[in-house]
């Protein structure tokens, strides 16, 4: 393992975190990570720009991090000390480490977490949300450590700390998925796939915002086999959207105008409920300026696809 100062400069600090992999990283690498997919991470590793991301639930969560750190030395008794300095494996250099807390007199650390109240069931019990795990094994390797301790503050009120062993064999498993994609991926200028995952979605929207007008002519043969899947997805949700409706409307006719119907095993409300729309035509007719004052405008790309007659 090998110790690098850290820069005071964030940007410095921020373009650091690009020459290699960090434990935040490593979840996005095997599919773990929600907010970040793989092919998200290749443009980030690759690309010259830094985006330093500022919002109310990182801004709390670095104000709460000594808060959570001396709450988990008064509920254990450990003591703690901080570590500013970005890590690297000793073997495999491209995997980096920046750990909140070293736990004093242990081959341990501390990962200091906060979270809203809504995700409190996903720290229920001995589990551990996987996109935490991968970064904590990720840590664990590259320290060379044989434990992990993670604490959360749950909405404010709610606090919960866990033990994490070092697991060997999700590590050697982990360590090849990061040697890949750093090596076969990232080094050698080549993305993963792009999938269906939100941010993906989400990045392609922040790349290509505008279109230019052009027509261009795409690989035949990929660009047809993508089109004839997506069409055939799209006829296979049909159906099912109409079976689904159809099995709705019997069930809908055995309640009828009760509110709750019971099985042995499920329960199915049809209460009812009122719905309010603004009727934006009638708006923009009768009062134009009011709804030009209170439109907001979007800009956004829509595929379409259309079957070109010989």
């Amino acid at each position: 393992m090998e110790a690098i100062q850290a820069n005071d400069s964030r940007i410095a600090w921020l373009l650091e975190r690009k020459k290699g992999i960090g434990g935040s990283d490593s979840s996005a690498i095997l599919g773990f990570n929600p907010w970040k997919s793989a092919f998200e991470l290749y443009i980030d590793k690759t690309s010259d720009h830094v985006e330093e991301i500022d919002n109310e639930a990182i801004h709390w969560g670095n104000v709460l991090e000594d808060v959570v750190a001396e709450e988990f030395t008064r509920r254990t008794g450990k003591k703690v000390r901080r570590r500013n300095q970005t890590f690297r494996h000793k073997e495999h250099h491209f995997m980096i480490a920046n750990i909140d807390r070293d736990v004093v007199g242990e081959r341990a650390l501390l990962e200091c977490k906060t979270t809203n109240a809504f995700n409190s069931d996903a720290w229920e019990g001995d589990y551990i949300p996987p996109a935490y795990m991968c970064q904590l094994q990720h840590y664990m390797a590259v320290l060379d450590y044989e434990k992990a301790y993670i604490a959360v503050l749950i909405g404010g009120q709610k606090f919960v700390w866990k033990e994490i062993a070092r697991d060997n064999e999700f590590i050697e498993l982990m360590t090849q998925a990061e040697k890949n994609f750093w090596e076969n991926h990232v080094q050698a200028g080549v993305p993963p796939e792009i999938d269906g995952s939100p941010s993906a979605t989400e990045l392609l929207n922040k790349m290509y915002p505008e279109d230019n007008g052009e027509k261009i002519m795409l690989d035949s043969d990929e660009a047809e086999m993508l089109i004839e899947a997506i069409e055939s997805i799209k006829s296979e949700v049909k159906d099912k959207q109409s079976l689904q409706k159809e099995y709705e409307n019997k069930l809908k006719l055995m309640i009828g105008k009760a509110e709750i119907g019971v099985t042995p095993r499920f329960e199915a409300s049809l209460k009812t409920i009122t719905t309010n729309r603004l009727d934006s035509k009638l708006l923009k007719k009768e009062l134009p300026d009011v709804a030009d004052k209170y439109t907001n405008s979007s800009l956004s790309r829509r595929l379409t696809i259309k079957k070109v007659e010989a």
